[in-house]
């Protein structure tokens, strides 16, 4: 028999998030700094092109190490799956390394695999349901800060004091967008998104109507 290759798979959400906790749990079992693949992003698409790289390196002379169930997949069908691709179709072995019980060397028998199987599919369904849960919490905290008034996305960007005066001489042709753009220190796509506003205000102002109620 070959002797068994190592590998470990780490993923954050985000590029922000840092895998050190993870790598040092893969380096604590002797894993090659090389055979650890890393992907930083959400497993929203499951688009990880590290995790795509390790998995066509498997086979049945492998093991490969995960933090944590929820690195497989996004949901409980993603995990299962990926859980029967890598073990049954790639014949390589699977260690999640916080929950031990979830390792397909041990217990190879019926009942083994029996054991192995439920606690799968209860922490598959833990996992999808903790999504679910910081979801909807995400969703509660963004309608209470709305409501206080925090204003979410970027900060508009003041008008520039020379707008009108660029403005007018855009709007008569003696100068193009980009050179307007460019006097006002916008780019092309904010100055004209910028001109549109203006223009919007200019019309309501100039309104009779507008002005009486003011």
């Amino acid at each position: 028999m070959k002797q068994q290759i190592f590998y470990g798979y780490c993923r954050v959400s985000t590029v922000g998030q840092n895998e050190d906790r993870q790598i040092i749990a893969m380096e604590e079992k002797k894993i090659p700094t090389e055979n650890i693949y890393v992907d930083k992003q959400s497993g929203k698409d499951f688009n990880r092109p590290q995790y795509k790289r390790l998995i066509r390196k498997l086979n049945e002379n492998t093991v490969l190490y995960i933090s944590s169930i929820d690195r497989l997949g996004r949901n409980y069908k993603e995990i299962q799956e990926q859980w029967h691709y890598i073990s049954k179709v790639k014949k390589s072995d699977i260690v999640v390394l916080d929950m031990p019980l979830l390792d397909t060397r041990r217990g190879k028998d019926l009942m083994g695999t029996f054991l192995s199987d439920i606690v799968l599919q209860v922490l598959s369904f833990v996992a999808e349901n903790e999504r679910h849960n910081i979801k909807q919490r995400q969703a509660q905290g963004i309608a209470a800060a709305k409501a206080r008034g925090v204003k979410f996305g970027r900060p508009m960007i003041p008008l520039p004091e020379n707008f009108a005066d660029i403005y007018h001489r855009w709007k008569n042709k003696e100068i193009s967008g980009t050179e307007a753009a460019g006097l006002c220190g916008l780019s092309r796509s904010t100055f004209y998104n910028k001109a549109m506003s203006f223009e919007t205000k200019i019309i309501s102002y100039s309104d009779p109507e507008n002005m009486a109620i003011k």
